[in-house]
């Protein structure tokens, strides 16, 4: 490490007792870019290395982020395994079937999907039960999911606009396709409810589907005034409370720092839009992450351009586009990696917690595992 990067990283560790209501730090064997909520506040994480085996894992989280505000003393601040397993691919998406034990996966090399088994408390293992493959899924991009259980435990699943298909976790069985004949590869996919999807396309076009009218074709909304050659993800968030079911705000992030704001209810029309300043555009983007605070209306959080992850507050935001300063930055990973010799690490996911407005999770390339809470400030994302 140089001096300089020392110095930085002293007057972070010194700054941060200032910015942070907490800050655990955590190694995890190898680099994860999933981080799921799953029953009981479990935490699951993966590994996506493309040799050899990669580690599943249920993590019991630090009582800290499991008991109430009023909380006394907490002796214990690690993340404990509560039970693993392994895959046999790399692991780049993964989600967990709400009310059941049963975890979906997906990677390459092709577009098929793995079932999981969380075993009971008197077993530590996560044990592979099922496999769904997917028609012409061979050298297709690894598939993008969702899942949700409001009828039965389905998983939605695609990987390019005319692969995108809703399955029965347990029977395999056929539940939806949708009408499209058009390949553009996918970022992103959703549940807004158990009739209604919304799929987000690489080059930033969003798709709603409604499952009770399979033959309507998929109507792609471009971005409006989108830069060429940048590719996109979404975050989808809850409505204010008391609104329409229906009304779901949708982030985009693009490569190039673009961040725009829609109503699902008008998929074609931008709400606002902003720049964010990214130390260089992520030119892969291959871990672009935006994702809505469930706690606190009108915040999302950036991450995948570098070491930092970025809270943005939206409710001031227009349509001119402008560079929007962040909330807070949370820089930890920045300097968690230095010492090696493959530069700093890149964030490569985050997610909020469900109930604490100004928690969340990330993790990055080196491996490094943060669950952080800052300091609220006045006014914005209050």
């Amino acid at each position: 490490m140089e001096a300089g990067d020392g110095a930085a990283e002293d007057e972070w560790l010194l700054e941060s007792l200032r910015l942070y209501e907490a800050l655990h730090t955590f190694e995890l064997q190898a680099p994860t870019r999933v981080i799921e909520w799953a029953r009981g506040s479990r935490v699951c994480v993966a590994g996506y290395g493309h040799s050899g085996r990669n580690e599943i894992l249920q993590l019991l989280p630090p009582p800290t982020l499991q008991v109430k505000e009023t909380q006394g003393l907490c002796p214990e601040r690690d993340f404990k395994v509560e039970c693993g397993g392994f895959s046999n691919r790399p692991v780049y998406s993964l989600k967990h079937v709400p009310d059941t034990s049963l975890l979906v996966t997906s990677g390459p090399p092709d577009s098929s999907l793995q079932v999981w088994q969380v075993s009971a408390e008197d077993s530590d293992v996560i044990k592979s039960v099922s496999a769904i493959p997917t028609e012409n899924g061979t050298g297709q991009p690894w598939a993008k999911i969702a899942t949700t259980s409001a009828r039965a435990p389905w998983v939605l699943h695609g990987s390019t606009l005319n692969s995108v298909q809703i399955t029965e976790v347990e029977s395999k069985k056929n539940v939806y396709k949708a009408a499209s004949r058009n390949s553009e590869e996918l970022s992103n996919v959703a549940f807004l409810d158990c009739n209604t999807l919304l799929i987000c396309c690489v080059k930033g076009q969003l798709c709603l589907a409604d499952i009770r009218q399979p033959q309507s074709p998929l109507e792609a909304a471009s971005v409006p005034s989108a830069p060429c050659g940048e590719r996109w993800c979404m975050g989808v968030g809850r409505g204010p409370q008391g609104s329409d079911s229906s009304s779901h705000p949708v982030a985009r992030l693009s490569s190039g720092g673009q961040l725009t704001l829609t109503d699902v209810r008008k998929t074609s029309e931008s709400l606002a839009s902003a720049k964010c300043k990214v130390s260089s555009p992520s030119s892969s983007a291959e871990f672009l992450c935006i994702s809505w605070a469930p706690a606190l209306e009108g915040c999302v959080a950036i991450s995948g351009f570098d070491g930092t992850v970025r809270v943005y507050e939206t409710q001031s935001w227009d349509s001119s586009g402008r560079e929007a300063e962040p909330l807070f930055v949370h820089k930890g990973h920045a300097f968690s990696g230095l010492d090696g010799s493959e530069g700093p690490p890149l964030v490569t996911v985050h997610t909020w917690h469900p109930q604490k407005p100004r928690t969340l999770l990330s993790a990055a390339s080196d491996g490094s595992l943060h669950v952080w809470d800052w300091v609220q400030s006045h006014g914005g994302c209050g």
